[in-house]
Protein backbone atom coordinates (compact mmCIF):
# COMPACT_ATOMS: atom_id res chain seq x y z
CA UNK A 1 0.00 0.00 0.00
CA UNK A 2 1.57 3.36 -0.90
CA UNK A 3 0.77 6.73 0.87
CA UNK A 4 -0.34 10.08 -1.10
CA UNK A 5 2.62 11.87 -0.86
CA UNK A 6 2.60 15.24 1.27
CA UNK A 7 2.33 17.78 -1.16
CA UNK A 8 4.38 20.08 0.91
CA UNK A 9 7.24 17.50 1.37
CA UNK A 10 7.10 17.32 -2.52
CA UNK A 11 7.47 21.02 -2.64
CA UNK A 12 10.51 21.24 -0.13
CA UNK A 13 12.57 18.42 -2.60
CA UNK A 14 11.57 19.94 -5.84
CA UNK A 15 12.77 23.23 -4.12
CA UNK A 16 16.54 21.14 -3.10
CA UNK A 17 16.60 20.01 -6.19
CA UNK A 18 16.60 23.27 -7.86
CA UNK A 19 19.21 24.24 -5.79
CA UNK A 20 21.46 21.54 -6.79
CA UNK A 21 20.87 21.87 -10.46
CA UNK A 22 21.80 25.90 -10.14
CA UNK A 23 24.73 25.13 -8.09
CA UNK A 24 23.83 27.15 -4.54
CA UNK A 25 25.78 25.37 -2.66
CA UNK A 26 25.85 27.70 0.72
CA UNK A 27 21.49 27.08 0.49
CA UNK A 28 22.30 23.56 -0.35
CA UNK A 29 24.07 22.82 2.51
CA UNK A 30 22.09 24.65 4.96
CA UNK A 31 18.92 21.78 4.03
CA UNK A 32 21.52 19.11 4.36
CA UNK A 33 22.47 19.97 7.74
CA UNK A 34 19.21 21.09 8.98
CA UNK A 35 18.46 17.18 8.50
CA UNK A 36 17.64 16.73 4.58
CA UNK A 37 19.35 13.38 3.44
CA UNK A 38 22.16 13.94 1.02
CA UNK A 39 21.21 11.11 -1.29
CA UNK A 40 17.93 12.29 -2.14
CA UNK A 41 16.97 11.01 -5.17
CA UNK A 42 14.14 12.14 -7.56
CA UNK A 43 11.65 10.29 -9.43
CA UNK A 44 14.37 9.11 -12.29
CA UNK A 45 16.66 8.10 -9.55
CA UNK A 46 19.28 11.34 -10.12
CA UNK A 47 20.68 12.59 -6.97
CA UNK A 48 21.60 15.88 -5.69
CA UNK A 49 24.94 14.95 -6.86
CA UNK A 50 24.33 13.87 -10.15
CA UNK A 51 21.99 17.25 -10.79
CA UNK A 52 24.98 19.16 -9.37
CA UNK A 53 27.82 17.36 -11.98
CA UNK A 54 25.47 17.53 -14.66
CA UNK A 55 25.20 20.96 -14.71
CA UNK A 56 28.68 21.58 -13.75
CA UNK A 57 28.24 22.82 -10.28
CA UNK A 58 32.25 21.89 -8.72
CA UNK A 59 31.55 23.45 -5.14
CA UNK A 60 28.00 22.35 -4.73
CA UNK A 61 29.27 18.32 -5.42
CA UNK A 62 31.60 19.41 -3.05
CA UNK A 63 29.44 20.33 -0.47
CA UNK A 64 27.72 17.46 -0.91
CA UNK A 65 30.12 14.92 -0.74
CA UNK A 66 31.74 16.60 2.52
CA UNK A 67 28.36 16.00 3.93
CA UNK A 68 28.16 12.06 3.07
CA UNK A 69 26.15 11.83 -0.53
CA UNK A 70 27.44 8.50 -2.16
CA UNK A 71 29.70 9.47 -5.32
CA UNK A 72 28.90 6.68 -7.04
CA UNK A 73 25.27 6.52 -6.42
CA UNK A 74 23.83 5.54 -10.36
CA UNK A 75 20.25 7.35 -11.53
CA UNK A 76 17.48 4.88 -12.66
CA UNK A 77 19.62 5.01 -15.87
CA UNK A 78 22.56 3.39 -14.43
CA UNK A 79 24.44 6.10 -14.84
CA UNK A 80 26.67 7.94 -12.57
CA UNK A 81 27.32 11.40 -11.41
CA UNK A 82 31.16 10.97 -12.97
CA UNK A 83 29.92 9.71 -16.06
CA UNK A 84 27.82 12.65 -16.50
CA UNK A 85 30.50 15.35 -15.72
CA UNK A 86 32.72 13.43 -18.34
CA UNK A 87 30.26 13.38 -20.72
CA UNK A 88 29.04 17.46 -20.07
CA UNK A 89 33.01 17.91 -20.10
CA UNK A 90 33.25 19.43 -16.73
CA UNK A 91 36.88 18.90 -15.55
CA UNK A 92 36.53 20.77 -12.32
CA UNK A 93 33.26 18.82 -11.51
CA UNK A 94 35.43 15.75 -12.67
CA UNK A 95 38.21 16.12 -10.04
CA UNK A 96 36.09 16.98 -7.55
CA UNK A 97 33.91 13.95 -8.02
CA UNK A 98 37.39 12.01 -7.93
CA UNK A 99 38.26 13.77 -5.05
CA UNK A 100 35.45 12.73 -3.12
CA UNK A 101 36.14 8.94 -4.12
CA UNK A 102 34.13 8.74 -7.54
CA UNK A 103 34.45 5.02 -8.88
CA UNK A 104 35.79 5.86 -12.70
CA UNK A 105 34.76 2.22 -13.27
CA UNK A 106 31.30 2.77 -11.99
CA UNK A 107 27.91 2.77 -13.68
CA UNK A 108 26.85 1.94 -17.53
CA UNK A 109 28.35 3.79 -19.53
CA UNK A 110 31.06 4.31 -16.75
CA UNK A 111 33.02 7.19 -16.59
CA UNK A 112 35.93 5.36 -18.15
CA UNK A 113 33.69 4.42 -21.13
CA UNK A 114 32.58 7.58 -21.82
CA UNK A 115 35.75 9.07 -22.27
CA UNK A 116 36.93 6.29 -24.50
CA UNK A 117 33.69 6.90 -26.43
CA UNK A 118 34.41 10.86 -26.57
CA UNK A 119 38.11 10.47 -27.18
CA UNK A 120 38.91 12.59 -23.73
CA UNK A 121 42.27 10.92 -23.37
CA UNK A 122 43.01 13.55 -21.09
CA UNK A 123 40.50 12.08 -18.49
CA UNK A 124 41.68 8.74 -19.76
CA UNK A 125 44.89 8.92 -18.11
CA UNK A 126 43.47 11.15 -15.18
CA UNK A 127 41.70 7.86 -14.54
CA UNK A 128 44.79 5.57 -15.24
CA UNK A 129 46.43 7.70 -12.09
CA UNK A 130 44.04 6.86 -9.66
Amino acid sequence: MSETPDPEVIELASKIFDLARRGEARALAAYLDAGAPSDLTNDTGDSLVMLAAYHGHAGTVEALLARGADPNRANGRGQTPLAGAVFKGEGAVVRALLDGGADPEAGTPSAVDTARMFGKTDLLELFGSR
